[in-house]
């Protein structure tokens, strides 16, 4: 777990740096994409059945629970309903229900192909 951790924490931060300096809402946006990422890894984590035992604490645990970070999405997600910008609201969430639920059913769906 560890060892996934050590890889998904970094990895969260630079993908937060790099969306900041390209894009006016890069916050927002280095959270979709952590997290659909890491939506996509869990799922075929999760659905690798024949995986070795220590890929789901590795890959799942660690990597992906270092690499997502949904509470960062419900903080920025809160901070757009006090400042009741609603379309900034509603596509933050859209977004990351509408591309994490897909990204966890495909990986799923390459993990039980495995």
């Amino acid at each position: 777990m560890a060892a996934g951790a050590a890889v998904g924490a970094p990895l969260r931060f630079l993908v937060d740096r790099w969306a900041r300096a390209r894009y006016d809402a890069g916050s927002i946006i280095g959270t979709l994409v952590v997290n659909v990422v890491g939506s996509f890894v869990l799922g075929i984590a999760a659905g690798w059945s024949s995986a070795p035992s220590w890929v789901l604490p590795l890959a799942g645990i660690g990597f992906c629970g270092a690499l997502t970070t949904f509470s960062t999405l419900a903080f920025e997600t809160w901070v757009f309903l006090e400042r009741r910008e609603w379309r900034p609201f509603a596509a933050n969430l859209a977004l990351s229900l509408g591309l994490g639920l897909p990204a966890v059913w495909l990986g799923w769906a390459l993990g039980t192909a495995l």
